[in-house]
């Protein structure tokens, strides 16, 4: 059954070099420090039609921690943020998470509303919570300047490229200041130039706000780039295959794209996610 956990006060998490295949820690087995703001304990998930997108899933995410998954197409990815968000319940396990209102969901679509100018379309969060309207324009006002959109705050989203939509999309979630982030692959329909651009723009932001993010992606050089870890997923139904830590501080300057042993670190996600199991559900 699922429940719901407030997250406390973000800080930057620890890291190790490792690989743990298949050995992911219960909830008595984890290090001393803040608790985590999500936890899956053995969770699996079912859907009516008897499809098992989920199997046996344990990990969690601590207070500014930055974890990104990686796994073939269809295995469940998605499914583990609704999951994260409480939009769905486990069949089985456990899921820890914090309230619907300290949560930012950030989509493959940055789902604007055309009508509406780029002011607009980030304050929409605020509006529907209530945020009276002086603290809606200084924090929409603040978001804006924080993603790199000054200036195009009256601008409608068809005259926008698809990196500004994604900024805008961010900077719409920024504005109630969560304590975590879910990512559902925001940059995969961008050129290479422009993602890695909005990588090292969302490492500023993450940088300055220190929320805890879970980051879906299919680039293994984006996530071993942005993470403090990164989990190595099977086919459906997903299981965790390797969780890989990337012990490299924060800020992360973009040559260290080219650093030997982050290209090392990618060589070895990438050999995971070729050798983990085929499971077919």
């Amino acid at each position: 059954m699922s429940r719901v956990q407030r997250g406390g006060a973000a800080a930057e998490a620890p890291a190790t070099a490792g690989v743990a295949p298949d050995n992911h820690p219960g909830p008595d087995a984890e290090p001393a420090g803040p608790a985590p703001v999500v936890r899956f304990q053995a969770v699996g998930k079912t859907f009516a039609d008897g499809t098992v997108a989920v199997d046996d899933v344990t990990f969690s995410v601590r207070p500014g921690e930055f974890v990104s998954m990686v796994g073939p197409s269809g295995c469940g990815k998605s499914t583990l943020l609704r999951l994260a968000s409480n939009l769905t319940s486990p069949t089985t396990g456990d899921v820890q998470s914090v309230a619907p209102g300290e949560l930012g969901y950030v989509f493959q679509d940055p789902s604007l509303l055309p009508w509406r100018t780029v002011a607009g379309n980030v304050g929409l969060l605020c509006e529907l919570h209530g945020v009276p309207g002086d603290e809606r324009k200084r924090r929409v006002g603040d978001a804006i300047a924080l993603v790199g959109l000054d200036g195009f705050e009256d601008h409608r989203p068809h005259t926008l490229s698809g990196g500004m939509r994604m900024r805008a999309s961010l900077a719409r979630s920024l504005t109630l200041n969560p304590s975590v982030f879910l990512f559902d692959e925001p940059f995969g329909t961008l050129d290479e130039l422009t993602r890695q651009r909005l990588n090292e723009e969302l490492l500023k932001v993450f940088l300055q706000h220190r929320f805890a993010a879970i980051f879906v992606t299919h680039s293994v050089s984006e996530a071993v780039y942005l993470s403090h870890r990164v989990l190595v997923l099977s086919r459906r139904p997903a299981h965790i295959t390797a969780e890989i830590d990337v012990p490299f501080p924060f800020p992360r300057p973009p040559s260290l794209r080219f650093d030997p042993e982050l290209v090392a670190l990618s060589a070895r996600v990438a050999e995971a996610l070729a050798a983990g199991p085929a499971w077919n559900g």
